[in-house]
Formats: C-alpha cells, sequence, structure tokens
C-alpha cells in the first residue's frame, strides 16, 4: 500500500516546486536517477509507465527506495486504465498521474485513498476532476495547452486549484517564474530535466550536481531563500 497520504504527497509538491518524470528499463539506472534526486533534495518523483513489464522495473526501484531514499514519495505516470492504476497501487504507487481524464481511475484510487493526478486540458475538466476527487490536476501538454496564460485563465475563475504543468516546462529561471507567478502548484520535468548524456555514460554524480541546481532554481523562482542541501 502507499507510504503516504494524499496530503502529504500534495504538499510535499508544493514544497518541491518540480517533480521529476522519467523511465528506464533498467531498474538499475533507474534507482540511480532517483537516488541523485533525492541527494538533490527532491522528494517526489514519477516513474513513468512506458514499457513492457514497467512495473517490475518499478516494483525493483521502489524496494531500494524504502531502504535508502525513505522520504521519496514515488508515483506512476502515463496511466491511462484503472487496471494499471490498480496493479501499481498494488505495487506500493504513492500517487497515481494520467495524460487524460478517466473517472475509472480516480474511483480506484480513491477507493485506496492514493493521490491522483489526471491530464486536463480545458477548465470544464479541471473543474470535473476536481469533482472526483483530485487534489492536484495536471495539464498536459503543458506549453501546447496554453502555458503559464492558460493557468492565469484558470486560476481567475477558480483559485482553489492545484495546477500541475507537464510538457514543454524548461528548467531556466525566467521560464520556471512564468509558471509559478502564475499560479501553479508545481511543475514536472522529464526530459529537460533528466540529461540523456550522463544517464547514457553513468554519469549520476554529474547528473545530481545538474539536478541540484535546476532544484535550486525552482526555490528561488517560487520566491523562496536558497536551500543547501
Amino acid at each position: 500500500m502507499a507510504r503516504f497520504s494524499r496530503i502529504e504527497v500534495a504538499l510535499s509538491m508544493k514544497e518541491g516546486g518540480i517533480v521529476p518524470v522519467f523511465y528506464h528499463a533498467d531498474a538499475t539506472v533507474c534507482w540511480e536517477v532517483v537516488k541523485a534526486c533525492y541527494n538533490a533534495g527532491i522528494r517526489v518523483f514519477e516513474f513513468t509507465n512506458r514499457g513492457d513489464n514497467a512495473h517490475k522495473v518499478f516494483d525493483e526501484v521502489l524496494k531500494k527506495v524504502i531502504k535508502e531514499a525513505p522520504e521519496m514519495k514515488m508515483g506512476v505516470g502515463s496511466i491511462v486504465d484503472d487496471v494499471t492504476a490498480g496493479l501499481y497501487i498494488q505495487n506500493g504507487a504513492d500517487f497515481i498521474v494520467s495524460p487524460l481524464l478517466n473517472p475509472s481511475i480516480g474511483k480506484v484510487c480513491n477507493r485506496r485513498k492514493v493521490a491522483w493526478m489526471p491530464g486536463c486540458g480545458s477548465v470544464t475538466e479541471i473543474s470535473y476532476a476536481e469533482e472526483l476527487g483530485a487534489e492536484v490536476v495536471k495539464i498536459f501538454p503543458g506549453l501546447q495547452v496554453g502555458g503559464p496564460e492558460f493557468v492565469k485563465g484558470v486560476k481567475a475563475p477558480m483559485p482553489w486549484s492545484s495546477i500541475m504543468p507537464t510538457g514543454g516546462v524548461q528548467p531556466q529561471f525566467d521560464e520556471l517564474k512564468k509558471w509559478f507567478d502564475a499560479g501553479v502548484h508545481c511543475v514536472g520535468l522529464g526530459s529537460q530535466l533528466m540529461d540523456s548524456k550522463m544517464i547514457a555514460s553513468g554519469n549520476f554524480t554529474a547528473l545530481e550536481e545538474h539536478i541540484k541546481n535546476v532544484y535550486q532554481i525552482a526555490q528561488e523562482a517560487m520566491g523562496r531563500e536558497t536551500v543547501l542541501v
């Protein structure tokens, strides 16, 4: 079962500001990336369900996380159906992220009190997701849906909405500041955060420093003092 409550996950997302999004078929590589994020100060990680038998990779990585990175909230993204959501919940996922709005996934997550972040692209979808129990709503693809201006537009009539854009978010100060000034809860970062060359060469020390730098930039973009890790 999930080790962290829905509220604990949502609060960690807001505190950290960024949620790494990553998948690799090799569980050892995945763990090294998760560890680099953890050492950099991040406490929420989205493992994407992209490859065959990805749930087995997640299971191996989670065992390492529990022992060596116990404060990391491990969720699973790219979930499009309730059966797959149930599989990962049974494996111990702390939250489920979808690229789309599927009410049946929400029902499965709510029964187990697991955080659920459905992908939305309109005010109507965001409102419906919240009606279904989503504490944080993902907008995807974030930049293509409308970027920071879209978030501002949503927050005007719905200031209570907690929004996480994923897709097209760039890890530079000016870009991140636009999103946080617009009122996002946090941002999801995939290939923009994960340096493919560092990962391919196994240079996880350099990757950790890179992620730490982006994390500090995000904290500054949120108007917080630099956090030393």
